[in-house]
């Protein structure tokens, strides 16, 4: 095939070494719809390689001193910050966002990633408690599972493959990660970094390939004792088969069909633009983002009107455009699937008010492959359509009207994922009280995607089981012990 030699090829990471595999899948540049780069198609045998490493790096990487271990991520952190651009490059190709937010939440939230564990892995106590009736002492210590087998998605490729390394080997474990067959350059690129960082062989394993293949192989592997799985639903079920047998430690974090609520009172020249930057960053390809807007009807016509004026003026274009807001989507099957949407909305009655076949899309002729999409606003849509219950992951959300604040709660409760929400008001007590009742893991209000690393990540109902965070992943990537001494 013509021009194959320029195609990027990658290799699995496999006990400090890259190893070529005998098969590769073809990986597409989202904004041209050009293949750009061969991805290993592991399968058992890789996996299998990858475990053993894992396992044998395990007793010497585990018997390490947090402040050893704290060291070697901290030089992890500095050599990604000082290939930001080199990174944010390629995450922007590879996985359609624009260069503007890889560069400054993607490569950036990475580096923090590893830098806050290697922090916090410091700071954990353990407890002790004394039963001097019967001459006895008790104390719990915490120690690593062993080998963590961490499968991370294609919408933030990297911010959350290293959201899991960084935490499973502060603890003291070792890694096989699987990353996205559709977005594997940073992961690939991230394994040289490890190497001259100090992180010794076998500790961190990357094997590439697809999810049948490969997750299957790793889920189901005997000596992986944990799975820390971002993605959707029907995976995460499929997860759960697997690894029932083996009765694995699971941390599951799932979709969302996330509300926002804007009450009578809210700052509209603060919720507007933040509501769309919540419904449409990264091209509506992030968990958090909103697709359902719930407005009080007193201010529904302003808030719709200046809502789609804002989201007009939202560009989108080539990633490396600077001007543009949003890139290309994944791939042309998932534009599909979102387009889709729309059109099943429209064949319901309801109103598109902008985007999807009401807005021309202007791109240069290089990207007229590409899979891109306007965001698109619909509304006049009942809360039983699928396009208000079921996860789209595009540029795509939905405007209603409510009347009462019980209402909106039930309605915003009233699906099956739980995983944020957003509450605009200038009512304290009322932002209190709708962020106690919603059905959600993640409230925030009169702001949107203020993380903070220390507190609880994680959804409820199908967005997930267990949560991240400084002691929720401390706690999930080690073992309990407690020991009785008798004196």
């Amino acid at each position: 095939m013509a021009g194959t030699k320029a195609l990027l090829m990658l290799e699995n990471f496999i006990d400090g070494k890259f190893l070529p595999c005998s098969s590769y899948i073809d990986s597409y540049d989202p904004s041209t719809g050009e293949v750009y780069c061969r991805v290993p198609n592991s399968g058992k045998d890789e996996i299998e390689a990858a475990v053993k490493a894992a396992r044998e790096a395990f007793p010497g990487w585990s018997s390490r001193s947090p402040q050893e271990r704290s060291r070697v991520l901290n030089q992890v952190a500095d050599l990604l910050e000082q290939s930001l651009e080199e990174f944010a490059q390629a995450e922007s190709k590879d996985q359609g966002k624009t260069l503007a937010l890889a560069r400054t939440m993607d490569i950036p939230r990475s580096v923090q990633n590893f830098r806050f564990f290697a922090s916090s892995i410091l700071h954990h106590t353990s407890e002790c408690t004394q039963m001097d009736h019967l001459g006895c002492m008790h104390y719990t210590v915490r120690a690593p599972v062993g080998v963590a087998g961490l499968i991370s998605p294609w919408n933030l490729p990297l911010y959350l493959l290293t959201w899991k390394i960084a935490p499973a080997i502060a603890a003291g474990n070792t890694v096989v990660a699987k990353p996205s067959e559709l977005t594997s350059v940073t992961a690939w690129m991230l394994c040289t970094l490890l190497d001259k960082a100090g992180v010794p062989p076998g500790v961190v394993n990357i094997v590439f390939g697809t999810g049948p293949m490969v997750g299957e192989a790793l889920v189901s592997h005997p000596e992986v004792p944990l799975i820390s799985f971002t993605g959707s639903q029907p995976t995460a079920e499929r997860i759960t088969q697997l690894s029932a047998p083996h009765c694995k430690k699971l941390s599951l974090e799932l979709g969302g069909k996330n509300p926002a609520i804007i009450f009578e009172d809210a700052n509209l020249d603060e919720c507007i633009p933040a509501t769309v930057r919540s419904s449409f960053a990264n091209q509506g390809e992030i968990c958090l983002c909103t697709s359902r807007i719930f407005v009080q009807k007193s201010i529904y016509t302003e808030f719709l009107k200046r809502f789609v004026e804002a989201t007009r003026k939202w560009k989108v274009g080539i990633p490396s455009d600077p001007l543009a807001s949003m890139g290309a989507l994944i791939s042309k099957a998932h534009l599909e699937k979102v387009r889709s949407y729309v059109k099943r909305a429209l064949a319901e009655g309801a109103q598109i008010w902008c985007g999807e076949g009401v807005d021309k899309l202007n791109l240069p002729a290089r990207s007229q492959g590409g899979y891109f999409m306007l965001p698109t606003v619909i509304t006049d849509i009942k809360d039983e359509s699928c396009c208000m219950t079921e996860e789209i992951f595009g540029p795509v959300t939905c405007v209603v009207p409510f009347d009462s604040e019980e209402e909106v709660i039930e309605r915003a409760n009233n699906v099956k994922y739980g995983l944020a929400a957003t509450v605009w008001s200038s009512n304290v007590g009322r932002v209190h009280r709708v962020a106690k009742k919603l059905q959600s893991g993640l409230v925030w209000t009169n702001c949107w995607l203020i993380r903070e690393l220390n507190l609880p990540f994680g959804g409820m109902k199908s967005s997930g089981i267990g949560r991240e965070g400084a002691k929720d992943s401390y706690d999930f990537f080690t073992e309990i012990k407690t020991i009785t001494v008798k004196h």
